[in-house]
């Protein structure tokens, strides 16, 4: 069964008419509150399609390398006690099979994270975006988790998946593929009942000597390896010490770590001395390094935790990763053992007070937010105003050179700035919360959907509880936006209504204007065309008395929009037009791109072909080399296809198909639906049309869109008549117009 999202308020109100008491009623609003923070931070998942690197001087295992290279397809569970070098081990010889297959996929599943607030990773959810990462579109990922799997088994093809840290049998069941030429390995602290499994021992006496590399002290080896308990993580950090204490001889080594015995053996004891003969600067590092709520991190924010300098960390970083205190996850990038993070979170309990490690946190969000704001500025500097203006003097990062670099960052960053949100919004730092995500609105709007439903979600989450009114509105018009493109289009409005109405309440007229315009356009997807109209000429006007141009020119492009909509192509066309002139007279590169789509969309109506050809491909190129933009690229792509159309281009069906893939991609229902039927108008054979008609048709009937349904049962009359199917054509043409006769709009002006 696929796990249920509880309607918190009607438990409330079942709860209320219970019991009347206020107080109750907020203990069981906490309550729910806290079940559904850990529900969405079990749905927080991070996956990859490429390896981590593998662990310099990897020693020993070759009965368990033989073992898991001769495993061929199938599963196979790598288990055993914390730091018996299970992941090193699964890395090494995931990077050994590499070559035998088209992909590699990798997922930490959190099993045993230190931190609460990083709960198991829930097996849905990584499927979720493990198919997403295959390109499944949004739509034809089911919700139940069974199905999901399901789904991943027909598309994983001959994929070396790698589940690192299981927490139990249960998380892993439902990942494992059972496809043809496909290989699962999971590492696990607990035995997995019913897998395929090759149980890893501590090192043996000759492996330990061979890891540390000194034959020629053979009883201080075994000395040190019993010490250690024969694991290969106490004996790493062992090691560690060994190379920065060139004076000293393996017996020195050996007879410390008898002056310590009365300690706990094993990764206790080597941890505990490790730490100790790290220096005062190294030991404060680490426990601040444990702070953070990613999953790795690099140089910059380790530095805003430490108050220091990036290139001074680094190469203290690089120190601890000698030590095996750190380990590197890519270049410049960094990650805990979770053993190791645990130790130093307790030693930072012990040495550094609350106010200090507060502080530190604190200067490491105003690191996100300086850094994300410096990339944004690049991206969109136009939208510098309408983003919360943070102080960053003082505040040290890798300023973008330029957008690809600021988008290479953000890219790199995201699943960080995912986690670094939730800690904000649920451990005590409402404001950061809310303004990091106003920062990212515009990138994550560019084809980062569902993780802009989650930090967008945390903001709202957040401004509720601190009692933010204005951070509310935001939060809600952001998330609205990334609902309606997933194709919750009653949700996505209901969020646009209750921000219009924080708005007003706060006396906002930019904020009010600006969730009007998102209002206007997901009821004009419900075919609410006057209300539509007049979110948008309400919006304009606000515009226009707060002295907002930026502002303006959007909403010009949206009355603009439901002109086109009800068929008025030379109005919209005007509309347009004076949108775009206001766009680049105020530099607005993204709404000058929407526009020259608009445009160029409403030349092809009038039948304006080598204008509107013009005004496409300039838009193209705009969304593509410059902004990067994802949801742009395709809106481009497909209203060249529609152009193609009109003209009997052969290129059409290609642009269709280009849009096609990247709304799928993105999870951009809406689009999916309108370039499936633009294909199905597009293509000659009937059947094909047919198809990708009736694929338009339910989508269009689950997202609630009219306009493009009525559209679908157009296209699947003319299919059903080409292809003699009478009674089925009358049926769809009967249906489409009917359609187009609520929607007020005639048939004869559909494409």
């Amino acid at each position: 069964m696929g796990r249920r999202r509880l309607d918190n308020d009607l438990v409330l109100a079942i709860v209320r008419a219970l019991c009347p008491d206020e107080d109750y009623v907020a203990r069981w609003r906490r309550a729910l509150r806290a079940v559904g923070g850990e529900a969405e931070a079990a749905a927080r998942v991070s996956v990859q399609d490429r390896l981590p690197p593998e662990l310099a001087g990897f020693t020993g295992r070759a009965a368990e390398l033989d073992r898991i290279v001769s495993a061929g397809t199938g599963h196979l569970a790598i288990t055993g006690m914390a730091g018996v070098g299970k992941t090193q081990l699964a890395v090494r010889a995931a990077h050994l099979l590499r070559e035998r297959f088209e992909r590699v996929l990798f997922v930490n599943l959190r099993g045993f994270h230190p931190d609460p607030g990083q709960p198991p990773a829930d097996p849905g959810a990584v499927l979720g975006a493990l198919l997403r990462l295959l390109g499944v579109p949004g739509r034809q990922i089911p919700y139940a988790v069974a199905a999901r799997a399901e789904v991943f088994r027909e598309k994983c093809g001959r994929a070396l998946v790698l589940l690192d840290n299981a927490a139990d049998v249960e998380q892993v069941r439902p990942l494992l593929t059972g496809a043809p030429g496909c290989l699962t390995l999971i590492t696990s602290r607990h035995s997995l009942a019913g897998l395929h499994t090759l149980s890893v021992k501590v090192f043996g006496a000759d492996e330990a000597a061979a890891f540390l590399g000194r034959p020629d002290e053979p009883d201080a080896v075994a000395r040190i390896a019993r010490r250690c308990g024969y694991l290969p993580l106490a004996l790493g950090l062992v090691a560690g010490h060994i190379r920065a204490t060139p004076g000293w001889s393996l017996t020195d080594h050996a007879d410390r770590l008898d002056e310590r015995r009365q300690l706990e053996g094993g990764v206790e004891l080597a941890l505990d001395l490790s730490y100790r003969d790290l220096p005062a600067e190294q030991r404060r590092l680490l426990r601040l390094a444990a702070l953070h709520p990613g999953q790795d991190l690099d140089a910059y924010a380790v530095a805003a935790l430490a108050g220091d300098e990036p290139h001074r960390v680094e190469g203290r970083l690089d120190g601890l990763c000698g030590d095996h205190l750190l380990s590197r996850s890519a270049p410049g990038r960094y990650t805990f053992h979770d053993l190791v993070r645990a130790y130093a979170v307790e030693k930072g309990q012990d040495e550094d007070s609350p106010r200090e490690r507060r502080a530190a946190l604190t200067k490491l969000f105003d690191y996100y937010l300086a850094a994300s704001t410096e990339a944004m500025d690049v991206l969109h500097p136009v939208e510098a105003h309408r983003r919360p203006r943070v102080a960053t003097s003082g505040i040290l990062t890798a300023r973008p050179a330029d957008a690809g670099s600021a988008r290479h960052w953000l890219d790199t960053e995201r699943a960080t700035l995912v986690a670094v949100t939730a800690h904000m919004a649920g451990e005590g730092w409402p404001g950061h919360a809310t303004g990091l995500a106003r920062i990212l609105f515009r990138y994550l709007n560019g084809g980062h959907n569902h993780d802009a439903v989650t930090v967008h979600g945390l903001a709202h989450s957040a401004a509720e509880g601190s009692g933010d009114l204005a951070g509310q509105g935001h939060a809600l018009t952001d998330l609205g936006t990334a609902l309606w493109r997933l194709g919750q289009g009653e949700a996505a409005a209901d969020s646009h209504r209750r921000a219009v109405e924080l708005f007003r309440r706060t006396g906002d007229a930019v904020g009010q204007a600006r969730a009007l315009l998102n209002l206007g356009v997901v009821v004009t997807q419900l075919g609410l065309y006057q209300e539509a109209a007049d979110h948008f000429g309400l919006a304009l006007v606000l515009y226009r008395q707060s002295g907002d141009p930026l502002g303006e020119g959007r909403a010009l492009a949206r009355v603009g929009y439901i002109e086109q909509t009800l068929g008025r192509h030379d109005e919209a066309a005007e509309h347009f037009a004076q949108a775009l002139a206001l766009c680049r007279a105020n530099g607005d590169r993204m709404g000058e791109g929407s526009s020259l789509i608009s445009l160029g969309e409403a030349e092809t109506e009038l039948g304006r072909y080598e204008p509107a050809g013009e005004h496409l491909f300039e838009a193209l190129a705009l969304f593509q080399k410059e902004l990067g933009d994802r949801t742009g690229e395709a809106s481009a792509l497909y209203a060249l296809g529609m152009l193609g159309t009109r003209r009997g281009d052969a290129e059409a069906t290609g642009h269709h198909r280009q849009a096609l893939a990247i709304f799928r991609e993105t999870g951009y229902r809406d689009g999916e639906a309108a370039v499936l039927n633009g294909l199905g108008e597009a293509v000659t054979d009937p059947a094909e049309a047919l198809a990708h008609h009736t694929e338009a048709r339910a989508i269009a009937e689950e997202i609630g869109a009219r306009e493009l349904l009525a559209r679908a049962h157009a296209g699947l009359g003319r299919a059903h008549r080409l292809l003699g199917h009478t009674a089925e054509a009358d049926r769809d043409d009967e249906r489409a117009a009917a359609l187009y006769d609520e929607l007020r709009r005639p048939a004869a002006d559909s494409p």
